[in-house]
């Protein structure tokens, strides 16, 4: 199970949770191992029965680890619970129940198979891989990750206004890969009359990619006719609050299960005050501007003891990565002190 956590460690966050699964022989041979890699690609136990299936291992009488229950129900893929029973797995042990309502029965389908199944098999460490994701699924909102590109001293515009590109070309195109994942993009009513996004997930050759996030605005301002972020392919709403947990709800209700805020500074400032960020991503260039807006506005927080504190998330690539002359940054809220250590997956670095 240690390993199927180090694996599921390797996934990216979102929408999905980060899971992991190995396969064992009797034996105790690990026979395929598999992590979800994001969402629409395949779950963990798929991956995994995959690999085994390539590499011409049959999967007949062993034992599956994975991270989180099985799922129960077709969506972007198929039920993971009846893959395991096609490939003749004779018994699924997890960590800990999926907590969503149309996926979670996957335990009850693989035992009225004759699947013995055991769970709670390190389900401490499992929780603290996917607290926030399980936080945001049982308050029933999407999973929210903060974009920031700025300079080294926190600016993400000159005073004069001017702030295309404070990013290399590198860090630009990490971000549109995620808006290429994500489910809503959003963003502030001033930052549209100010900026004039597009908020598009583009290519290297600024062609549209094939998934398009939900281009959302959220202020009381209205959204001009003429705004580029209104577009034409209908994939466009204005969220009228000023208050995030509203904001989220409404787009929660509209499907939206893995939302990005990009700004501005007050917009990411209301977010990270009520607690609802899950997940940051900061993109820091070697730059200083010594004036000019700052990339978070005032939290209200006036002494050191009440500062918000986050750690560094290893998943998806690492905490910290050279993008270009850029540093990408990774960081989850941080929780409470703990003994949870994932042992890395064998053979990863």
């Amino acid at each position: 199970m240690r390993t199927a956590l180090g694996l599921a460690a390797q996934g990216v966050r979102g929408a999905n949770p980060l899971v992991g699964a190995v396969a064992v022989a009797p034996d105790g041979t690990v026979l395929a191992t598999g992590f979800h890699r994001g969402a629409g690609t395949a779950h963990a136990e798929a991956d995994a029965i995959a690999t085994a299936r390539r590499d011409g291992v049959d999967l007949a009488g062993a034992t599956m680890y994975v991270t989180l229950e099985p799922c129960n129900h077709t969506g972007r893929t198929g039920p993971c619970a009846q893959a395991l029973i096609s490939a003749g797995v004779a018994r699924v042990v997890y960590a800990i129940d999926d907590p969503h309502d149309a996926a979670s029965g996957g335990a009850r389908t693989l035992r009225a198979a004759g699947v013995h199944v055991d769970s709670g098999v390190l389900a401490d460490d499992a929780e603290h891989l996917n607290e926030r994701w399980l936080a945001a699924v049982r308050a029933r909102r999407p999973f929210v990750t903060v974009h920031i590109a700025q300079t080294l001293d926190a600016r993400i515009a000159a005073e004069d206004g001017t702030s295309q590109w404070i990013t290399c070309p590198e860090s630009l195109a990490d971000n549109h890969a995620i808006r290429s994942r994500i489910d809503a993009i959003l963003v502030g009513s001033e930052t549209v009359a100010v900026d004039n996004p597009r908020l598009t997930a583009r290519g290297a050759d600024g062609g549209l990619l094939d998934h398009q996030p939900l281009r959302v605005v959220m202020g009381l301002r209205d959204v001009p006719d003429g705004a580029a972020v209104r577009g034409t392919d209908g994939r466009f709403h204005h969220v009228r609050t000023q208050d995030p947990a509203a904001a989220l709800a409404e787009l929660f209700g509209l499907g939206a299960r893995h939302v990005m805020v990009e700004g501005g500074s007050r917009i990411i400032a209301a977010f990270l005050a009520a607690g609802l960020v899950d997940e940051l991503i900061v993109y820091e260039a070697p730059v200083f501007l010594g004036t000019g807006k700052s990339s978070v506005a005032d939290l209200g927080i006036r002494t050191l003891a009440d500062a918000q504190h986050w750690a560094w998330d290893e998943s998806g690539g690492g905490a910290v990565q050279r993008l270009g002359h850029d540093l990408r940054l990774h960081l989850r809220p941080a929780s409470a002190p703990s003994q949870h250590t994932l042992a890395p997956a064998e053979g990863s670095h």
